[in-house]
């Protein structure tokens, strides 16, 4: 378990952004990894250096620069969408990826095309594969978005909210949690 530390970086205003948004970092870093850039942010926001930024849209409640941002905002058995990077799976043939069945269903001696595509294009014409054919390619990796998880428990001593259902993501990864 990784102990975050949430700092407001910047408020987004309409008059000198042209909308209403804050931006929130999290995951402390050091400084030789900060260029001068995002030390001048920072410092500006009278934070430490923060790893990764994002901002927010429709916050109800009021902020100043520099506040830290806990799971105090979240209420136990409300529902929330969480964001995140599927579980990348490298590589995948067709069968795999897309849940083809292979050349006939495997049977009447295909011997060598048990998991191929089969046929991919029309002939003469138009003499080409057209654009989105289910192919093998790379699975996973792909941002998520998972509906109506509820929460279980809030435990604000240790900044941590506990959600029922599948949480996208491999262990440790980053998540997004919208009301």
């Amino acid at each position: 378990m990784v102990k975050m530390y949430h700092a407001l970086t910047q408020i987004k205003t309409v008059d000198s952004d042209g909308y209403e948004a804050v931006q929130v970092g999290f995951q402390e870093k050091t400084e030789k990894h900060t260029n001068k850039a995002e030390a001048g942010h920072f410092k500006l926001a009278g934070v430490a250096a923060q790893r990764h930024l994002v901002e927010f849209k429709g916050f109800k409640t009021e902020f100043k620069l520099g506040d830290a941002i806990t799971v105090g905002l979240f209420e136990e058995n409300t529902f929330v969408d969480v964001v995140g990077t599927s579980k990348g799976k490298g590589f995948q043939g067709v069968v795999k990826r897309h849940g083809f069945g292979g050349v006939g269903q495997a049977t009447h001696g295909q011997h060598n095309r048990l998991r191929a595509p089969g046929s991919l294009g029309a002939s003469s014409y138009p003499s080409r594969v057209f654009k989105g054919m289910r192919m093998g390619g790379r699975t996973g990796g792909d941002q998520i978005t998972m509906q109506n998880l509820q929460i279980l428990k809030v435990i604000p001593e240790h900044n941590l909210i506990l959600i029922k259902g599948s949480v996208p993501g491999a262990k440790g990864s980053i998540v997004i949690i919208n009301k």
